[in-house]
């Protein structure tokens, strides 16, 4: 099984996991979010571990470790991206795994569960989507909509789309159900690889919002901000955010 295999296979299962522990009636709220990121990180931990051991590992749901520092090779895997989403018993959360080689994101796997059927949407395997003229179309925060997003969406004469989890966001740019994520609120590693994984695999932009690489396996973690938008779309989102 390739990596890029892995990666889709194991989203996609994870995925399964965690619309069993929803439907399954035995949580609800914060205890279901809970459980979710629980029973998800638990399989994805082990799987990789038995899949690929030498290769370093990164989970929002463990305890990070040095050792990953000195890999070339290091899974970055967010079990639950959109935790309140999936408390509340919504579509819009995702499943991250992502294989970055030497701090870029290289592989990676998104799965959307919570839609009808459930989507994965990996690098490996680019498909077909319309494309939208006319006015941008920006996704942001559904709770906390980035200062510099709503800004950019004026200047451009945009319209926001309020979402949940970040993979969510960033997939429906590669879907065509959106033109721009631009977030500075601040992230984390494993909240971007795997999406930024998949996006610049279907050749979309993606950089910070200063247009510097996105570097992945870093000691410090926290990713203070990012930008994945159409290419045609890129020099006026950089043009807005500097007047």
């Amino acid at each position: 099984m390739t990596d890029a295999e892995l990666a889709a296979h194991l989203a996609q299962m994870a995925g399964r996991i965690l619309v069993a522990v929803r439907d399954s009636e035995l949580f609800d709220g914060k205890s279901l979010g809970k459980a979710g990121d629980q029973t998800a990180n638990e399989f994805l931990i082990h799987a990789l571990r038995h899949q690929r051991p030498d290769d370093g590992l990164l989970s929002e749901e463990s305890k990070d470790t040095p050792e990953r520092l000195n890999k070339s090779r290091v899974w970055i895997i967010d079990p639950v991206d959109g935790t309140r989403e999936f408390g509340e018993m919504r579509s819009d959360w995702a499943v991250h795994v992502a294989l970055a080689v030497d701090g870029i994101a290289s592989v990676g796997a998104v799965a959307l569960p919570g839609l009808a059927g459930g989507i994965v949407l990996r690098s490996d395997e680019i498909q077909s989507f319309p494309t939208h003229e006319g006015r941008p179309r920006l996704v942001v925060s559904r709770t906390r909509p980035a200062s510099e997003a709503l800004s950019v969406a004026e200047r451009l004469g945009g319209d926001l789309l309020p979402m949940g989890s970040a993979g969510a966001k960033a997939m429906a740019v590669v879907q065509g159900d959106a033109e721009i994520y631009l977030h500075s609120g601040g992230q984390f590693e494993w909240d971007s690889c795997a999406p930024v994984a998949v996006a610049s695999a279907y050749g979309l932009h993606c950089s910070r919002i200063d247009g510097s690489p996105l570097i992945y396996n870093q000691k410090e973690t926290y990713v203070p901000d990012l930008l994945i938008c159409r290419k045609e779309w890129a020099e006026a989102v950089f043009g807005a955010l500097d007047n």
